[in-house]
């Protein structure tokens, strides 16, 4: 009995002490926290607080055992961020690292990281502004940044104990609109065309010749997923057993029509990661290009998006930041693609990542949230949002000139009064 139990069992215990592992090397290697802290918020929830965690500074790696059955090691990579093993000689591979520009410590807020020309405006009630804020920072919503942007000015900022305006977070599904983005900046440069279809070899001989990038993008291909975080299912297994996250949906079959058939799927976002890998000659092109086009263009220096074994960025799910260099990617939408006068991309762009996907119900564009749908009653319907696991949000408010992030570790806030407030108190 108790050997059939561990047999059932088993295929879970390597999600969660894969999910563990990689959180504590994450948290203490990427985030610079301890493992002390680690394990009393980012993985004290069930069942990943049945794991047993150590962590090897030295290495630079993090182990997690579950119920002494089976152990997992995660490890970091300076440049690349933290990942799974799957077997021993990964921790002793080289990898390619992405170049980095330098950060600009000299230009203010929002265009370098230098303090911002603070202005003070007469239309903003800061009193309400405050107290909107106030809910967020309890013991239930589990706020850890909150940060308002008003006119490219900060205007509120917070931060839950132990956090600052340095403090790298993980914006979680988030990542998928930063990979959504640099589509946009290679349609701009006229590098790509996002209604491309014929994508694979393996789907020539059926239908799904016909999914476009655009159906990708849009989450609209038809492909079967299952993206269920609390089984093993399609999204755990490529998260925590995959050597390349970009392959596992390829694989998948046609269990509805192109764009006639929503599902969201991570597997979707790192099979684009895939396709865009495939735009450059060689892999070191595809590393630089994220952070050279975007990432380090905005200076958004603090950002570290993670890899897979195989060299992908894992742009479903993993890309670390602080909350204000999160925001810098809501101003640039705001901006219509143009930072600090160059233009990465246009209003076009815009229009189309925020265009309702069809059979979505107004809730989704092109690896972009909308509030087109209502799902925040209170606020514009013009809204639209960056979303990722536990709470990680980046609002924009293209006629307010606004963008409100805030990061979590749970979804528990009433973020529709929270931007209904903030929208008030702006007269």
């Amino acid at each position: 009995m108790m050997i059939a139990a561990v047999i059932y069992n088993y295929p879970k215990l390597n999600i969660i002490a894969g999910y563990s592992a990689k959180s504590t090397a994450s948290s203490i290697f990427v985030a610079n926290r301890t493992l002390e802290f680690t394990d009393k918020t980012d993985t004290d929830f069930s069942p990943i607080n049945l794991a047993d965690d150590k962590v090897n500074i030295s290495e630079k790696s993090a182990q997690s055992g579950a119920f002494g059955l089976l152990t997992r090691k995660a490890f970091y990579r300076e440049g690349l961020g933290s990942v799974l093993a799957l077997e021993e000689q990964d921790l002793n591979k080289n990898y390619l690292t992405p170049k980095r520009a330098l950060a600009d410590q000299t230009t203010p807020f929002p265009y370098g990281n230098a303090a911002q020309k603070d202005t003070v405006f007469n239309n903003v009630d800061y009193a309400k502004l405050s107290q909107t804020l106030d809910v967020l920072f309890d013991s239930v919503n589990q706020t850890r940044a909150a940060v308002v942007v008003y006119k490219n000015q900060i205007i509120a900022e917070r931060y839950a104990d132990r956090f600052n305006q340095n403090s790298k977070l993980l914006g979680w599904s988030m990542t998928k609109s930063i990979l959504s983005t640099l589509f946009g900046v290679l349609e701009h440069q006229e590098e790509i065309d996002v209604f491309e279809k014929d994508l694979f070899d393996e789907w020539r001989k059926d239908e799904r010749k016909e999914i476009s990038i655009h159906n990708l993008l849009q989450m609209n291909s038809g492909l079967e997923w299952d993206e269920d975080y609390n089984s093993i299912s399609d999204v755990s297994k490529m998260l925590f057993l995959e050597r390349d996250m970009t392959k596992i949906q390829i694989e998948k079959p046609l269990v509805g029509m192109p764009n006639e058939t929503w599902n969201y799927s991570s597997g979707t976002t790192n099979l684009l990661s895939g396709i865009l890998r495939r735009q450059f000659k060689t892999h070191q092109e595809y590393l630089d290009f994220w952070y050279a086009a975007l990432i380090d263009k905005i200076g958004m220096n603090s950002m570290i998006v993670e890899t897979d074994l195989a060299g992908n960025y894992v742009g479903s799910s993993y890309a670390w930041a602080t909350a204000r260099d999160w925001s810098k990617l809501g101003l640039l939408y705001l901006q219509n693609g143009t930072w600090n006068g160059e233009e990465l991309f246009n209003e076009k762009w815009v229009k189309y990542a925020t265009k309702p996907t069809p059979t979505s119900d107004g809730w989704y564009g092109a690896q972009i949230w909308l509030n087109s749908g209502k799902r925040y009653p209170n606020a514009p319907k013009n809204m639209y949002f960056f979303s990722g696991y536990q709470g990680q949000n980046v609002f924009v408010f293209p006629d307010q000139d606004l963008v409100v992030v805030r990061m979590g570790l749970t979804k528990n806030a009433d973020i529709d009064a929270l931007l209904s407030g903030i929208v008030k108190s702006i007269k």
